[in-house]
């Protein structure tokens, strides 16, 4: 992995885990937050996607993938913190 794709996944990361807070209706996490909520459900998302054989490729397909991953892990978070 070079430095730009490493600064792409870190701005993926951080727009996906900022909409995922907003959606959620959360306040957001901060910068650092956002793009570890963010990267994690961009692995997430990635795995998820990858089980319901759905491809997606590009710069919006990949703020999709991890939007929904971060979305599902924000939910998780939630559920987990109930019990």
């Amino acid at each position: 992995m070079d430095i730009q794709s490493l600064l792409m996944f870190l701005l993926i990361g951080l727009v996906a885990g900022w909409l995922a807070g907003k959606i959620m209706k959360g306040g957001g996490f901060g910068l650092v937050g956002n793009i570890i909520v963010g990267a994690i459900g961009a692995l997430l998302g990635g795995w998820l996607f990858g089980l319901l054989g759905i491809s997606a490729g590009g710069l919006i397909g990949s703020l999709v993938t991890a939007l929904v991953g971060a979305i599902v892990l924000l939910y998780l978070v939630r559920l987990i913190k109930k019990a």
